[in-house]
């Protein structure tokens, strides 16, 4: 079998790639890796190892955690449906619960056809691929012997804990009331529907919320952080002073300004970083991006002092790179944003109050905050049909020379195999969008013709 977990879980469509029987022999893999680490004192203790399970608002996420639930149990531990919440809430609850595994089902931003599965450890991390590795081997191995009678875990329900532990979490992590700051918030008809606007409300805004109905079927649907058309509109017919988007899982956020403008996620982590900078509170006064940022994050962060540091495309190397290096805050451009004193993992809602915060503490627009990054023009290019293991070509290699030497400072070249499918993207970063246009296009067409299959 091919390896089944990707950047972020196992992730495919509903009851067709991800179906309950694999849920459920998913669940008795992860169980027994778990029970295989334990040491032998908590083996023997009156109360078994514990899992929490979460999900979003995709109808396909009650017969799955109902089936990992039941795998999970089936190998012997005890696991608690925590019932819709944000993957982020699940990875709060392991870092600050005496959890041994944390679930979420969820798809994210895709559609909701789709759905997926991933864990959390003991401190709210993902797991090392070196794990996922593992429980992938447990699954396929097929050999094992299943507990019996008092061996078997006991499966419960408790949502209101959950959202009522996060939510105080994320006010205590504003830190700032923002009575007077009214706040449009597009919940993707996911996760965060009910307690986004809650955890706002709570800090003291004026919420305007939009797309908090979910009824397993609407999640993302024309909504969210990957349809802000409507969030651009309701802002400004609301006069909100900024407005936020989350997508299902609510583990990203896109904002609106005042006018209607999208600020991304490159704009807000530059903003953030600003911020906590001249408070005196940016560890090591460094930014973590991905190869994937935008060249004028990258020189808007040079001109006030603060150093950046890429990683590859994903927000579990980003969290790497934050964690080994004592760093605090670092993100995608997508709104993947990792403030890692507060979150262990992406946090749409947290990055929302920590918006919320910067324009009350300033007195600031949103506009105003983020005006200094100024996004240089972008082309990606997909070119299907290639061999991106021979990416390295020479002819290739040399005509991205010859690019980036007469693009200079002002831009920059970025190819990348695609980890799923035959193709390589195209990326060229300019002073003007013609001359990133036409970069693009030539390096796609020398991909095209080099690479070709």
């Amino acid at each position: 079998m091919a390896r089944i977990f990707g950047t972020d879980g196992v992730r495919g469509l509903a009851n067709r790639d991800i179906t309950a029987t694999l849920a459920l022999e998913l669940g008795q893999a992860a169980a027994r890796h778990i029970l295989s680490t334990l040491p032998p004192e908590r083996l023997e203790d009156e109360h078994k190892p514990k899992a929490i399970i979460g999900r979003d608002t995709r109808v396909s996420g009650e017969f799955l955690s109902h089936a990992i639930a039941a795998g999970l149990a089936s190998a012997g531990m005890d696991v608690i449906r925590i019932g819709v919440v944000p993957t982020p809430a699940v990875a709060y609850l392991m870092a600050s619960g005496d959890y041994d595994l944390g679930v979420m089902i969820s798809a994210s931003h895709n559609p909701m056809p789709d759905n997926g599965i991933k864990f959390f450890a003991r401190g709210g991390f993902k797991l090392d691929d070196a794990v996922e590795d593992q429980i992938q081997a447990l699954l396929e191995s097929g050999d094992w012997e299943a507990p019996i009678a008092d061996g078997v875990g006991e499966i419960e329900t408790d949502p209101a804990t959950a959202d009522r532990a996060y939510i105080e979490h994320l006010v205590a992590a504003c830190g700032t009331p923002l009575k007077g700051l009214r706040i449009a918030v597009d919940c993707a008809n996911g996760a965060a529907s009910f307690v986004g606007p809650e955890a706002l409300r709570e800090a003291g805004a004026d919420v305007v919320v939009m797309n908090a109905s979910p009824d397993g079927r609407n999640i993302n649907d024309d909504c969210g952080s990957t349809h802000p058309e409507q969030l651009q509109a309701v802002t400004v017919a609301s006069k909100a002073a900024f407005g936020v988007a989350f997508d299902g899982d609510a583990d990203r956020c896109l904002a609106v300004d005042h006018e209607g403008n999208l600020i991304d996620g490159d704009q807000i982590m530059g903003m953030l970083a600003l911020g906590l900078k001249n408070e005196g509170r940016l560890a090591e006064d460094t930014l973590v991006v991905t190869v994937m940022s935008n060249l004028g994050l990258l020189l808007a962060m040079k001109e006030n002092g603060i150093k950046t540091v890429q990683t590859g495309v994903g927000d579990r190397y980003v969290l790497e790179s934050i964690l080994a290096n004592g760093y605090q805050l670092g993100g995608e451009q997508s709104g993947h944003l990792i403030n890692a004193h507060y979150a262990t993992t992406g946090d749409g809602v947290l990055t929302a109050l920590m918006i919320a915060r910067e324009v009350k503490r300033s007195g600031k627009s949103l506009k105003d905050l983020t005006s200094f990054v100024k996004r240089l023009p972008q082309t990606l290019i997909n070119v299907p049909n290639v061999d991106k293991n021979r990416i390295d070509d020479e002819e290739l290699q040399a005509a991205i020379r010859k690019t980036e030497d007469f693009l200079g400072e002002s831009g920059r070249v970025l190819l990348r195999a695609s980890g799923t499918e035959p193709l390589v993207r195209v990326m060229v970063e300019a002073a003007t969008q013609t001359e990133s246009d036409a970069a693009a296009a030539r390096l796609a067409d020398v991909v095209a013709h080099r690479l070709a299959l």
